[in-house]
């Protein structure tokens, strides 16, 4: 199994030393790793603490084509967005869709969200929760992210279930219908096997990516390419193996 791209890393955009390292240093760990794309896509505009600015857009562009030339990594331009609101509202606008080569989505703490009552029953009661989920909070939590896939052209759901659990299941299939990827993140893996079985068997799409905050953990996807490999799923499901991955247009961008 071969990783072509990693479409799942952030650099100094993501502040508050968040991110680490630069385009360039992302775009020559790739390069030396044999990746022949990547994607930036630092954290969302609402953010508190770690978004990237709308006024950073035109300095980041300008990296990118400037790693790309240095490098040869073919270099998508991203953002990883927050959900706001139990509404599945996001930090992203139409506007934006025009620089985006690519969108992600999921759910972070810090959030600047839509209402106070979001605060609470999104924000609030899944990050700063001690208690196992109940019933009503993953359905509630279900259906914000369906209807942010509903509402946005979103590539890929980052971290499923971190820090904000849902019906895995459900999520996924609706993924599915709208031509979003599952992401099965480097790090972390937040649903369980016999999920992963399944949503395979319903023909969910799965992308393989990093989730670096440093340019050394660039393409660093061991995590998700031993579970693969453990579980059997089809390599032909994950988008990123042997191949690079074919987003669809939903912006009218790639």
């Amino acid at each position: 199994m071969i990783l072509f791209g990693d479409y799942h890393t952030h650099t100094k955009y993501s502040r508050k030393n968040h991110g680490k390292g630069t385009v360039l240093e992302n775009a020559s760990v790739a390069q030396n790793k044999g990746l022949k794309q990547i994607a930036i896509t630092d954290h969302g505009f609402n953010h508190w603490m770690f978004g990237i600015k709308h006024k950073d857009i035109p300095q980041l562009k300008e990296d990118i084509l400037n790693a790309k030339e240095i490098t040869g990594v073919d270099i998508l331009l991203g953002v990883e967005s927050n959900l706001t609101s139990g509404d599945g509202d996001i930090d992203i606008v139409e506007d934006d869709y025009e620089f985006l080569d690519i969108l992600l989505m999921g759910f972070h703490n810090l959030v600047k969200m839509k209402s106070a009552h979001d605060l609470f029953y999104i924000n609030w009661a899944n990050g700063l929760s001690v208690f196992s989920p109940s019933k009503e909070r993953i359905a509630r939590n279900t259906t914000a992210f369906l209807k942010a896939l509903d509402k946005y052209p979103i590539d890929v759901i980052t971290h499923l279930n971190y820090g904000y659990p849902t019906d895995t299941l459900a999520v996924a299939k609706m993924a599915k219908e709208k031509g979003t990827f599952v992401e099965l993140n480097g790090k972390r893996i937040n649903f369980t096997d016999r999920e992963l079985e399944i949503m395979a068997s319903e023909g969910v799409k799965f992308i393989v990516n990093s989730d670096a905050h440093s340019p050394d953990r660039v393409g660093e996807c061991n995590n998700a390419l031993n579970l693969i490999f453990r579980l059997g799923i089809p390599v032909n499901q994950v988008v990123n193996i042997d191949k690079l991955p074919k987003f669809e247009n939903k912006r009218g961008i790639i």
